[in-house]
């Protein structure tokens, strides 16, 4: 019994994790497709605020941290420095919102496989991942339209494609 009390106290005495991630995927691409996105939601359950500061992945030669803004109407994907997530709160990334954005693919990524995501944090903390791949269905665009993103960030009312 006593060995059961000194296990507890002492896994209490363990400092908590900032940046809890759930649910992460990546978005399955198509042969040829040179971008995909990473989505997931991020727990802080500390006092104090946390921010994801920067992503990496192997499988890509550039990963960035994006959102999607309202610019006149138009939606823009636009890179940000940092995604924060608020003391005791949590930030969901998702499609057309905040979202790990991965680009110039090395291999194409397909539905069941899993690959790894590392994420860093402002408090000088990382996690390494081993996010499931998913198929994604398009983003609709509030008129109900399928969305596309074209070259320079803008978005097309057809199919969104990260």
């Amino acid at each position: 019994m006593k060995k059961i009390l000194v296990l507890m106290a002492s896994l209490l005495a363990l400092p908590v994790m900032a940046g809890e991630v759930s649910n992460p995927y990546l978005r399955a691409s198509a042969p040829g497709a040179p971008n995909s996105a990473g989505f997931m939601v991020i727990s802080n359950p500390t006092d104090q605020e946390l921010a994801l500061v920067r992503a990496e992945a192997d499988l890509a030669k550039k990963v960035e941290l994006h959102n999607h803004v309202n610019d006149n109407g138009v939606m823009r994907m636009r890179q940000v420095e940092k995604i924060v997530i608020p003391a005791n709160g949590q930030v969901e990334l998702k499609p057309g919102g905040f979202h790990v954005m991965i680009m110039g693919l090395n291999k194409q990524l397909k539905p069941g496989e899993q690959e790894s995501l590392t994420l860093h944090f402002s408090d000088g903390s990382s996690q390494t991942l081993n996010v499931p791949v998913k198929k994604v269905q398009p983003m609709m665009h509030a008129g109900g339209n399928k969305m596309q993103h074209d070259m320079a960030g803008g978005m097309k009312k057809e199919m969104h494609k990260h």
